[in-house]
């Protein structure tokens, strides 16, 4: 499989290259040379499969023969070290719980995906790799977790001040060794832009070997196809109507792009639905056609806070630019922060249901999208614990939020961050300062 640059389709590289490298040198995403088609008896009978074959015979088809099957085996054992549980909420709702992991978020996946084939592709490699990623909350977390003490590999995430949650920042923050937390004067757009930057800058690019583990980066977004296929799996177990529909928190709009992934190489997915926050770029684009970032606005779904959502270009290549064709198999709506809190203690009074704010925006994405469209299986995800937004969480459900055990200790640790301001020249300069 070759990767080719989105903004210039006659750049191509290897799986390696567009791992290590993260983002083409023309500062376009990587996306597959073609998508292959999911094994037919996988896809009929996938209740008769584990969940690592599925996953193995999901992805390999995008690594090759560029990581051993033994090897590639043993980064998916390690990435599906945990479960997917899908939780029935009401009548055809299910909620997909993604946040048993480590850091209790989603990302989990991706990070530890990512961190097992750079490890691969680094082991022989004595000049270090720098992770530069930019985070709107959970992915930095999950990305510090993954790559902790991996050999030959430094981290360096840029956070927005005061616009992650006291949990997630403890998550970036607390680890050191190898880890360095960044803490940006400004949003996530702006940690974005910067990082973006760095990739295109020669004369940083001599002094540091630089990737990127936000969802830009193939081996974290791609891996985010096994969510829906072992939701796919659990439906089929149950024996639920097999007419299905993802609602998705959507921000970076990586994890949505999986999913629209995985139902292009032959998962039978009826619909995807992006569902938002107030940062509403592509609920809008959908309607007028369009694509006019506003600034981002900060809200209680911190991790969605995204005005410019890099992946939502492997989306149109994915619909081949064509906004009908993307209409049919994708809505988007957004919801404001009083609907998000609204619904977080309606849930739990009606279904006894914990929502995070991102699971409580995707369950109104799917409510909505059920009114006009009964007879599916609607499936939101729950892509956080609840625990991580307990401090914005309406006070009636504080006391009632689970928080394991693990969470008690990182408060106690203190926070150890770089305060930087809002511009490239300043993270330039520690970068070269600390390679």
């Amino acid at each position: 499989m070759q990767y080719f640059s989105l903004q210039d389709k006659q750049h191509r590289v290897s799986f390696e290259q567009a791992v290590v490298q993260g983002l083409a040198p023309d500062k376009g995403l990587y996306f597959p040379d073609h998508i292959p088609a999911l094994e037919k008896d996988l896809v009929d009978f996938l209740e008769n499969y584990d969940d690592f074959d599925i996953a193995y015979r999901a992805i390999q088809p995008f690594v090759g023969d560029e990581i051993p099957a033994a090897v590639l085996q043993q980064i998916i054992q390690d990435t599906l070290s945990f479960p997917f549980p899908l939780h029935p909420v009401e009548k055809d709702v299910y909620a997909l719980e993604l946040f048993h992991g480590p850091t209790l978020a989603f990302k989990d996946v991706g990070a530890r995906f990512m961190a097992g084939c750079l490890g691969y592709f680094r082991r022989n490699d004595v000049r270090p790799v720098t992770v530069l990623v930019a985070t709107s909350g959970d992915t930095g977390g999950a990305v510090a977790h993954g790559f902790h003490h991996v050999p030959g590999v430094k981290v360096v995430i840029l956070y927005p001040a005061g616009k992650v949650s006291t949990l997630q920042e403890k998550q970036l923050t607390t680890l050191n060794g190898n880890i360095t937390a960044l803490e940006i004067a400004g949003t996530f757009d702006d940690c974005q832009r910067m990082v973006k930057t760095a990739f295109l800058d020669a004369e940083l690019q001599q002094q540091c070997l630089l990737t990127s583990a936000n969802s830009i980066n193939v081996a974290r977004w791609l891996p985010q196809m096994f969510y829906y296929l072992l939701a796919a799996k659990q439906l089929k177990m149950a024996g639920a109507n097999p007419d299905l529909v993802f609602s998705v928190p959507s921000g970076n709009f990586g994890n949505i792009c999986a999913g629209m992934m995985a139902a292009a190489m032959g998962l039978p997915v009826k619909h995807f639905i992006a569902s938002t926050n107030v940062n509403d770029t592509v609920p809008r684009f959908m309607q007028s056609g369009r694509y006019e970032p506003h600034p981002a606005q900060p809200t209680l779904s911190n991790a969605m806070d995204v005005a410019d959502p890099s992946n939502f270009v492997r989306i149109l290549q994915l619909v081949s630019n064509s906004l009908p064709g993307l209409q049919q198999k994708m809505s988007s709506s957004s919801f404001t922060d009083q609907q998000t809190l609204a619904v977080m203690e309606q849930v739990w009074q009606a279904h006894d249901y914990m929502l995070d704010p991102h699971g409580a925006v995707g369950y109104l994405g799917l409510k909505q999208y059920m009114q006009q469209h009964s007879s599916v299986t609607g499936v939101f995800l729950e892509t956080a614990h609840p625990v991580k937004f307990a401090d914005t969480a309406p006070e009636s459900l504080r006391e009632a939020i689970h928080v394991p055990e693990r969470v008690q200790a990182l408060y106690a640790l203190p926070k150890n961050a770089v305060p930087l301001p809002n511009d490239y020249a300043s993270l330039k300069a520690w970068m070269m300062q600390h390679n």
